[in-house]
């Protein structure tokens, strides 16, 4: 038992510090530290003042600390709900994105990177986003590929921010996401993969993203982003991680989109 609970608590902390790894939480990590040393190295030589001091401040510590990390601990309680023991099992393909509403998205994607028109589409899975949500303008409507073409289009009051899709159905467009604080991030993405890869920090949605500038197709899963070379990959990453992959139905009625250059 005395294993296990070392490898439980080794687990955790490699997942902690997994999480906040190149965010500012990091750097809160370093102050820390730091204090921790000061606190020792004050009692050693014996600065009495100064070690009575950190003595205090450590009563305000949890409380303190709680506060700092709370969106890291956000996302790391999320994260338990990711490991693949639940709820993940207890969705249906429907449930993640029903009807034909991945084909649209990969319709409208491939459209609006031919046209170099910038986008940003957030598809739930089992977090739901109601928060953010409710920063946008309620739309409500169902998934296609000219509803969402529209709404990213130039000209559009509601193409500056993301739309959040769930289950086949736009809730919400011009949603204002969270930015990534990670400075690991690729220095090339700018506002828009940010907020893709900072909304997917926080919840295990799928953060697509394309490219004004280059037309590229990226998609953000747990503040990781894939760069997508064309429509049939595309199609086949949100299969997998919207659907479970391609079944013979979604085969047969799927769309022909010529694949981008």
């Amino acid at each position: 038992m005395t294993v296990i609970d070392i490898l439980l608590v080794t687990y955790l902390i490699f997942r902690l510090l997994k999480l906040i790894r190149g965010t500012r939480a990091w750097r809160v990590v370093g102050g820390v530290t730091v204090l921790i040393a000061a606190f020792i190295l004050s009692d050693f030589f014996g600065l009495r003042t100064l070690h009575w001091i950190l003595q205090e401040a450590t009563t305000l510590a949890p409380v303190a600390l709680a506060i700092l990390f709370l969106p890291e601990l956000r996302q790391a309680m999320e994260g338990f709900a990711r490991l693949g023991l639940w709820p993940d099992r207890f969705m249906t393909e429907k449930d993640a994105l029903g009807g034909d509403a991945l084909e649209e998205i990969v319709a409208a994607s491939a459209e609006m990177a031919e046209l170099r028109t910038g986008a940003l589409i957030v598809i739930e899975r089992v977090s739901q986003l109601d928060d953010i949500v409710e920063n946008g303008i309620p739309v409500h409507a169902q998934v296609t590929a000219a509803l969402l073409c529209a709404i990213f289009n130039d000209g559009s009051p509601l193409h500056d921010g993301a739309v959040i899709i769930r289950r086949g159905q736009i809730l919400a467009a011009a949603c204002r996401l969270p930015l990534s604080d990670n400075r690991e991030i690729d220095s090339h993405f700018h506002m828009r993969h940010r907020a893709g890869i900072g909304v997917s920090e926080q919840s295990d949605c799928v953060a697509l993203v394309v490219s004004e500038e280059r037309g590229q197709l990226s998609a953000a899963i747990e503040g990781k982003v894939t760069k997508l070379s064309g429509v049939k990959e595309l199609r086949e990453f949100l299969s997998r991680e919207l659907r479970g992959g391609l079944s013979q139905k979604s085969r047969r009625r799927r769309k022909t989109v010529e694949p981008l250059p």
